[in-house]
């Protein structure tokens, strides 16, 4: 069924973010744009060849294979919009009130499907190239420090002329009688902000009296359900729901924990605690001191408080001593001191740990992820790569 302004488009890449370890799996690294100013190859044209001679035709693409058109160029990620916080009484509690929830960014950029997601490398790759010799060998970084970006580029943009009365007249129409337009539902949900869902859903229920969230729910099942009914979500509702769902019950989803308390910035961490408070009634700290233990627990424990350093200025002496600290901590000793690694990693700001992670590779002759691999095994292993990873480029994280 299609709508007028609105073409079908087929299934568009899905924005948000479900943690690994959930129903989803975690999307596929974006790719990497051409290199600007590349020249499109067959293109040109060569000059008429002197009299006498025929004309030249150009070069024979290889058999079998069409003459390339050129390389698009790379369109720029735009800046993640703002989001208010989301009314009472819209399908999902609001997010409790205070500094930070009128502005929460837009989930991290991964996509599902349809076209890759642009996740521009930091400046320490020459020529916006892998280092080839990575993890392990020479140092990706022996230069300067580049700047640290946390976050990522998001892949969703506002819809442009868009009207929340017409998407939810949209939405109604779709779920209205025998059976379910979910090609339409998908096409105004996967192609809006999150702010704009936040204003559809609003629009529907002072549309119909009725709420949009719970339409969804009686309309939809499974992968489908889940996944339309966390694009309505706030984003950080959506992180403490899922801190929520991957400790309750038996078992616990490690992943989802190291996914989002080791990527977070403070100001996040502070409003997801807040938000598990205030939605669910419990006490993050306490949850994760019950569902975790041992070194684990406590590189969880100190990425809860969110009070990383966020000093932007880079101490090389500093990033030197703790270079020393971490190797005389793990490949200098018999054994491993973990409260050392825990307590470099976890304090540092993120522009400070890039430089120790240089100068750990020329201390210890091997990159600081490696070293990780070598010293740590289980959850703690993977909590602590995880930092180091979203310090190099957050693509390596997605791997």
């Amino acid at each position: 069924m299609s709508y007028p302004g609105y073409p079908p488009t087929g299934y568009p890449p899905f924005p948000g973010y479900p943690p690994a370890g959930q129903e989803s799996s975690f999307p596929p690294p974006g790719q990497y744009p051409y290199p600007s100013g590349f020249p499109p190859v067959g293109g040109g044209a060569y000059p008429p060849a002197p009299s006498g001679y025929p004309g030249a035709g150009g070069y024979p693409a290889p058999g079998g294979y069409p003459v390339p058109g050129g390389y698009p160029g790379a369109s720029p990620a735009g800046a993640a919009p703002s989001y208010p916080g989301v009314p009472p009484g819209q399908g999902f509690g609001a997010p409790p009130g205070g500094a930070g929830f009128s502005g929460y960014p837009q989930p991290p950029s991964q996509s599902y499907g349809g076209g890759p997601a642009q996740i521009p490398l930091p400046g320490g790759f020459p020529g916006g190239q892998m280092p080839s010799q990575y993890p392990g060998g020479q140092a990706p970084y022996p230069s300067q420090p580049a700047t640290v970006t946390q976050g990522a580029q998001g892949t969703i943009q506002p819809a442009a002329n868009f009207d929340a009365m017409r998407d939810a007249e949209i939405l109604r129409k779709a779920m209205k009688g025998f059976g379910t337009d979910e090609q339409a539902i998908v096409d105004v949900v996967a192609s809006r902000s999150n702010d704009q869902r936040q204003k559809i859903k609003a629009a529907f229920k002072t549309m119909y009296g009725k709420d949009l969230i719970k339409d969804l729910k009686s309309e939809l099942s499974g992968n489908m359900e889940e996944l339309i009914l966390a694009l309505f979500m706030p984003p950080t509702y959506y992180d403490a729901w899922s801190l929520r769902n991957a400790m309750k019950g038996a078992g616990t989803q490690e992943r989802v924990l190291i996914e989002i308390l080791c990527t977070r910035t403070n100001q996040e961490i502070r409003e997801i605690v807040r938000c598990y408070q205030s939605e669910f009634g419990r006490d993050l700290e306490k949850d994760i001191r019950s569902d975790t233990s041992g070194h684990f627990e406590r590189l969880l424990v100190s990425m809860c408080q969110g009070n990383r350093d966020e000093n932007q200025n880079v101490n090389h002496q500093l990033a030197q001593e703790d270079a020393q600290r971490l190797y005389q901590a793990g490949e200098g000793r018999l054994g491993t001191d973990e409260s050392c690694f825990n307590m470099i990693l976890a304090t540092r700001s993120f522009p400070q740990l890039k430089a120790t992670v240089e100068a750990y590779s020329r201390v210890a002759n091997r990159d600081l992820l490696s070293s990780v691999a070598r010293e740590f095994s289980g959850n703690v292993e993977s909590g602590l790569k995880t930092i180091c990873k979203i310090l190099l480029c957050f693509a390596l994280f997605c791997l």
